[in-house]
């Protein structure tokens, strides 16, 4: 994703956006422009100024989601506008009664019945996962090691949450611990190795080669049983159990460089 690029076309019109908080932010009153076919943008403006009051009057919480950030108008000028997420503008969409906000609603009508026949099903989530991953372009081979992957990794969170952690800030201290002890860096130093940006919400793993895949599941693996030998108290014992597991993978690691004549630790990348 380019954070330098303001603008997107939709259905051959531009929709102003700005990168904040590590995320897209889009203006609400382009996006109205677009699907309630506004011939100008002052009656856009009119239109999401009557909307505003009305979902207000409904108790709606909407409005206050959206965030005012300068975006460059057309007389060049950066004037204040109100501006939304996907999240929050998807939810905007469904108020909106035009013909062209139906295929949005009906989308997002979709993608909930899923969710509940995922909660019915568990299998169909990662079914579902798989999928996407082969839409991207993704190998069978890899596909099966990432899901893989994300199971051992929601085994490791459910030990340390039996251990007393629920803090995701204790989880990328304990995940980083592991990182640096497998492949010698954090998973931020990873991130930069890959060119992935920093504020970006692209996953490392979704970037990751085969062997690096595996090492990292080894590591998170011998981190879980270790921890539940050992049941840990400390978040320090913790650590050093994040910090040991690592190791066994590091040591693996690096006999397998030897083998194989090439580093594991690769800059190739998924990112288009």
């Amino acid at each position: 994703m380019n954070v330098n690029n303001s603008l997107v076309i939709f259905q051959e019109k531009q929709i102003r956006r700005k990168w904040h908080n590590s995320e897209w932010y889009f203006s609400v009153v382009d996006v109205i422009q677009v699907l309630t076919n506004q011939s100008s943008f002052q009656l856009s403006r009119n239109y999401w100024k009557v909307l505003k009051s009305r979902l207000n009057n409904e108790g709606s919480e909407l409005v206050t989601r959206c965030n005012q950030l300068k975006l460059k108008a057309e007389d060049g000028k950066f004037r204040l506008t109100d501006t939304a997420n996907t999240e929050t503008l998807l939810r905007l969409i469904q108020s909106i009664p035009s013909p062209k906000a139906e295929p949005f609603k009906l989308w997002l009508a979709q993608v909930g019945k899923e969710r509940l026949d995922e909660i019915e099903n568990p299998e169909l989530s990662q079914e579902r996962a798989k999928q996407i991953y082969e839409q991207k372009g993704y190998s069978k081979d890899w596909i099966e090691k990432r899901l893989r992957g994300i199971a051992i990794r929601q085994g490791l969170t459910d030990e340390w949450k039996e251990r007393g952690i629920n803090k995701q800030t204790d989880y990328a201290i304990l995940t980083s611990e592991i990182s640096k002890a497998t492949f010698g860096m954090t998973p931020s130093e990873y991130r930069k190795l890959k060119q992935i940006p920093s504020k970006s919400k692209i996953n490392l793993r979704d970037n990751m080669t085969d062997l690096e895949l595996i090492f990292t599941m080894l590591g998170e693996r011998v981190t879980t049983e270790i921890s539940k030998n050992e049941k840990p108290k400390a978040f320090n014992e913790n650590k050093k159990v994040a910090n040991r597991a690592g190791s066994v993978a590091g040591r693996a690691r690096l006999e397998t460089e030897k083998e194989i004549g090439k580093s594991i630790i690769t800059k190739q990348n998924y990112l288009k």
